[in-house]
Protein backbone atom coordinates (compact mmCIF):
# COMPACT_ATOMS: atom_id res chain seq x y z
CA UNK A 1 0.00 0.00 0.00
CA UNK A 2 0.99 3.84 -0.90
CA UNK A 3 2.38 5.36 2.09
CA UNK A 4 0.35 8.69 1.21
CA UNK A 5 -3.05 6.24 1.53
CA UNK A 6 -1.85 4.59 4.60
CA UNK A 7 -1.39 8.12 5.91
CA UNK A 8 -4.54 8.95 4.24
CA UNK A 9 -5.98 5.92 6.26
CA UNK A 10 -4.70 6.34 9.30
CA UNK A 11 -5.72 10.13 10.02
CA UNK A 12 -9.59 8.97 8.86
CA UNK A 13 -9.56 6.56 11.67
CA UNK A 14 -8.21 9.00 14.35
CA UNK A 15 -10.88 11.25 13.07
CA UNK A 16 -13.40 8.85 13.17
CA UNK A 17 -12.36 7.74 16.30
CA UNK A 18 -12.39 11.17 17.55
CA UNK A 19 -15.90 11.81 16.00
CA UNK A 20 -17.19 8.52 18.72
CA UNK A 21 -15.80 9.81 21.83
CA UNK A 22 -17.53 13.53 22.04
CA UNK A 23 -20.81 11.82 20.49
CA UNK A 24 -20.58 8.88 23.67
CA UNK A 25 -18.92 8.87 26.80
CA UNK A 26 -18.36 5.81 28.83
CA UNK A 27 -20.76 7.43 31.63
CA UNK A 28 -23.44 6.62 28.93
CA UNK A 29 -22.39 3.47 28.72
CA UNK A 30 -22.67 2.54 32.25
CA UNK A 31 -26.01 4.11 32.18
CA UNK A 32 -27.58 1.63 29.44
CA UNK A 33 -25.66 -1.23 31.15
CA UNK A 34 -27.48 -0.77 34.67
CA UNK A 35 -30.61 -2.71 33.33
CA UNK A 36 -28.52 -6.05 32.34
CA UNK A 37 -26.89 -6.06 35.73
CA UNK A 38 -29.55 -8.68 37.52
CA UNK A 39 -28.64 -11.48 34.66
CA UNK A 40 -25.34 -12.67 34.44
CA UNK A 41 -25.32 -14.09 30.91
CA UNK A 42 -26.80 -10.70 29.67
CA UNK A 43 -24.27 -8.96 31.40
CA UNK A 44 -21.84 -10.97 29.52
CA UNK A 45 -23.32 -10.82 26.57
CA UNK A 46 -23.52 -6.60 27.10
CA UNK A 47 -19.68 -7.04 27.93
CA UNK A 48 -18.73 -9.11 25.20
CA UNK A 49 -20.44 -6.54 22.83
CA UNK A 50 -18.65 -3.53 24.27
CA UNK A 51 -15.31 -5.30 24.14
CA UNK A 52 -15.91 -5.81 20.31
CA UNK A 53 -16.72 -1.84 20.09
CA UNK A 54 -14.69 0.14 22.52
CA UNK A 55 -11.70 0.78 20.21
CA UNK A 56 -14.23 2.92 18.01
CA UNK A 57 -15.48 5.15 20.73
CA UNK A 58 -11.88 5.26 22.42
CA UNK A 59 -13.09 4.58 26.20
CA UNK A 60 -10.38 2.72 28.56
CA UNK A 61 -10.42 -0.75 28.82
CA UNK A 62 -10.83 -0.25 32.36
CA UNK A 63 -14.80 0.12 32.10
CA UNK A 64 -14.91 -3.40 31.16
CA UNK A 65 -13.24 -4.69 34.24
CA UNK A 66 -15.03 -1.77 36.51
CA UNK A 67 -18.56 -3.20 34.95
CA UNK A 68 -17.14 -6.57 35.53
CA UNK A 69 -16.35 -6.15 39.57
CA UNK A 70 -19.49 -4.46 39.90
CA UNK A 71 -21.81 -7.15 38.39
CA UNK A 72 -19.72 -9.81 39.11
CA UNK A 73 -17.54 -8.87 42.21
CA UNK A 74 -14.10 -10.44 42.77
CA UNK A 75 -15.29 -13.10 40.76
CA UNK A 76 -15.45 -11.41 37.51
CA UNK A 77 -11.73 -10.78 37.40
CA UNK A 78 -11.19 -13.36 34.84
CA UNK A 79 -13.55 -12.20 32.55
CA UNK A 80 -12.33 -9.25 32.87
CA UNK A 81 -8.64 -9.68 31.93
CA UNK A 82 -10.15 -11.69 28.98
CA UNK A 83 -12.32 -9.10 27.56
CA UNK A 84 -9.31 -6.51 27.82
CA UNK A 85 -6.83 -8.52 25.52
CA UNK A 86 -9.64 -8.88 23.09
CA UNK A 87 -10.21 -5.40 23.07
CA UNK A 88 -6.79 -5.04 22.60
CA UNK A 89 -6.55 -6.63 19.25
CA UNK A 90 -8.40 -4.19 16.71
CA UNK A 91 -5.55 -1.45 17.65
CA UNK A 92 -2.88 -4.21 17.16
CA UNK A 93 -4.13 -5.58 13.97
CA UNK A 94 -4.57 -1.98 12.49
CA UNK A 95 -1.34 -0.51 13.24
CA UNK A 96 0.30 -3.81 12.17
CA UNK A 97 -1.36 -3.30 8.59
CA UNK A 98 -0.22 0.25 8.29
CA UNK A 99 3.28 -0.46 9.91
CA UNK A 100 6.35 0.98 7.32
CA UNK A 101 9.57 1.39 7.72
CA UNK A 102 9.82 4.41 9.36
CA UNK A 103 12.04 5.40 11.84
CA UNK A 104 9.55 5.07 15.11
CA UNK A 105 8.95 1.52 13.78
CA UNK A 106 12.71 0.75 13.53
CA UNK A 107 13.11 2.25 16.71
CA UNK A 108 10.52 0.27 18.55
CA UNK A 109 11.59 -2.78 16.87
CA UNK A 110 15.04 -2.59 18.38
CA UNK A 111 13.37 -2.19 21.59
CA UNK A 112 10.87 -5.26 21.51
CA UNK A 113 14.30 -7.36 19.79
CA UNK A 114 16.47 -6.31 23.14
CA UNK A 115 13.69 -6.48 25.46
CA UNK A 116 11.40 -9.44 23.98
CA UNK A 117 8.14 -9.69 22.37
CA UNK A 118 6.45 -11.35 26.03
CA UNK A 119 8.45 -8.66 28.04
CA UNK A 120 8.02 -5.26 25.82
CA UNK A 121 4.33 -5.85 25.95
CA UNK A 122 3.81 -7.07 29.66
CA UNK A 123 6.20 -3.77 30.59
CA UNK A 124 4.75 -1.33 28.31
CA UNK A 125 1.17 -2.63 29.59
CA UNK A 126 1.92 -1.47 33.10
CA UNK A 127 2.80 2.37 32.01
CA UNK A 128 0.12 4.23 32.62
CA UNK A 129 -0.36 4.93 29.16
CA UNK A 130 -3.56 4.79 27.33
CA UNK A 131 -4.13 0.59 25.91
CA UNK A 132 -4.57 1.31 22.61
CA UNK A 133 -1.37 3.01 21.96
CA UNK A 134 0.66 0.15 23.62
CA UNK A 135 -1.67 -2.06 21.67
CA UNK A 136 -0.75 0.11 18.42
CA UNK A 137 2.97 0.63 18.91
CA UNK A 138 2.67 -2.95 19.58
CA UNK A 139 1.75 -3.80 15.98
CA UNK A 140 4.23 -1.59 14.30
CA UNK A 141 6.89 -3.15 16.02
CA UNK A 142 5.76 -6.25 14.60
CA UNK A 143 4.96 -8.39 18.05
CA UNK A 144 3.76 -11.50 17.38
CA UNK A 145 0.15 -11.80 18.19
CA UNK A 146 0.49 -15.34 20.34
CA UNK A 147 3.37 -12.91 22.12
CA UNK A 148 0.94 -10.05 22.34
CA UNK A 149 -2.14 -11.52 23.57
CA UNK A 150 0.30 -13.35 26.71
CA UNK A 151 1.97 -9.48 27.43
CA UNK A 152 -1.09 -8.09 27.42
CA UNK A 153 -2.99 -11.23 30.12
CA UNK A 154 0.48 -10.33 31.95
CA UNK A 155 0.65 -6.54 31.81
CA UNK A 156 -2.81 -5.59 32.36
CA UNK A 157 -3.57 -7.58 35.76
CA UNK A 158 -2.92 -4.74 38.35
CA UNK A 159 -5.38 -2.52 36.41
CA UNK A 160 -7.74 -4.83 36.24
CA UNK A 161 -7.40 -6.17 39.27
CA UNK A 162 -7.79 -2.18 40.51
CA UNK A 163 -10.59 -1.99 38.38
CA UNK A 164 -12.44 -5.32 39.38
CA UNK A 165 -11.87 -4.13 43.35
CA UNK A 166 -13.40 -0.14 42.51
CA UNK A 167 -15.97 -2.07 40.45
CA UNK A 168 -17.52 -3.90 43.46
CA UNK A 169 -17.06 -1.53 45.98
CA UNK A 170 -19.48 0.73 44.02
CA UNK A 171 -23.23 0.93 45.46
CA UNK A 172 -24.95 1.63 41.90
CA UNK A 173 -23.04 1.33 38.46
CA UNK A 174 -24.16 5.39 37.59
CA UNK A 175 -21.60 6.10 40.37
CA UNK A 176 -18.45 3.55 38.44
CA UNK A 177 -16.10 5.35 37.03
CA UNK A 178 -12.87 4.04 35.24
CA UNK A 179 -10.92 6.74 36.54
CA UNK A 180 -11.77 5.02 39.88
CA UNK A 181 -8.90 2.15 39.66
CA UNK A 182 -6.10 4.98 39.15
CA UNK A 183 -4.92 5.11 42.86
CA UNK A 184 -1.10 7.04 43.03
CA UNK A 185 -0.19 3.65 44.49
CA UNK A 186 -1.41 0.99 41.43
CA UNK A 187 0.56 3.90 39.48
CA UNK A 188 3.43 3.98 41.10
CA UNK A 189 3.94 0.10 42.00
CA UNK A 190 3.22 -0.09 38.13
CA UNK A 191 5.22 2.26 37.09
CA UNK A 192 8.37 0.63 38.99
CA UNK A 193 7.80 -3.01 37.80
CA UNK A 194 7.71 -1.26 34.42
CA UNK A 195 11.47 0.39 35.01
CA UNK A 196 12.40 -2.87 36.03
CA UNK A 197 11.36 -4.65 32.83
CA UNK A 198 12.82 -2.20 30.83
CA UNK A 199 15.78 -1.06 32.60
CA UNK A 200 18.43 -3.65 31.77
CA UNK A 201 17.44 -3.16 27.56
CA UNK A 202 17.43 0.58 27.59
CA UNK A 203 20.71 0.74 28.90
CA UNK A 204 22.59 -1.67 26.28
CA UNK A 205 20.38 0.17 23.84
CA UNK A 206 22.19 3.61 24.65
CA UNK A 207 25.38 1.67 24.97
CA UNK A 208 25.12 0.68 21.41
Amino acid sequence: MDRRVRLLAGVGLVALVGAFGVVTSPSTVLDRLAWVVADPRRLTLALVAVAVVRPLFAWPTTLLAVVAGYGFGLGGFPLALGLVVVTSLPPYWVAGLGAGDGSVATAGRRLVDETGDVRSVAGSRLLPLPSDVVSAGAGIAGVPLRAFVLGTAIGEVPWVAAGVVAGDSFGTLSAASPSAVMDPRVVVGAAMLAALVFAGPTYRLLQE
